[in-house]
């Protein structure tokens, strides 16, 4: 397993940062979790985002404030993940199959407990801002993320048709 702790973004993890966003562009991944990477050309443009995202009063209309936090190996420095926190889903896309949560992992980090870690670290914060429980979702056929969830305590409660594909919907109680 590797090691994997939540670190908060910062400009020194610039070129890990952009190094995540081209593996993802070169394997055609989705860049769950990442907010708005995939469109930001540049580490200090995404950063900015996310620092706008992480309140009420500076997130953009039509979104939700959250908090996006990198999954680290603490001994080597390296960026092996990218989790992000939706404060509400008060949302009808959020609210019906994008839920609280969406994460993603390096693809040289994959099936070495990675999404566990940040999931589990990631749900104490939630509960710190006052929910009882969180919406976690998944492809309908992504086993692995499926399994993070349940491992993490999800429990399912149905599948619904999006434009992109049948979503399973997770509850996880905190």
């Amino acid at each position: 397993m590797q090691n994997c702790v939540l670190t908060a973004p910062d400009a020194r993890y610039a070129a890990q940062i952009m190094d995540y966003r081209r593996a993802f562009l070169q394997q055609g991944d989705g860049f769950h979790g990442c907010g708005s990477l995939r469109d930001c050309e540049t580490a200090e443009t995404w950063l900015e985002q996310l620092r706008l995202m992480s309140s009420p009063e500076t997130c953009p209309p039509g979104l939700v404030d959250s908090e996006t936090w990198l999954g680290v190996d603490p001994e080597m420095d390296t960026l092996l993940g990218i989790i992000d926190f939706r404060h509400h889903i008060d949302h009808p896309i959020l609210g019906l199959w994008g839920g609280h949560i969406g994460y993603s992992v390096h693809p040289d980090f994959r099936r070495r407990g990675v999404a566990t870690q940040m999931l589990q670290q990631l749900l104490p914060k939630c509960r710190a801002r006052g929910l009882e429980r969180v919406l976690v979702t998944c492809d309908a056929d992504h086993i692995a993320s499926e399994t993070v969830i349940r491992r993490c305590g999800g429990q399912y409660e149905s599948t619904v048709d999006t434009p992109e594909g049948p979503v399973q919907r997770y509850w996880i109680t905190l």
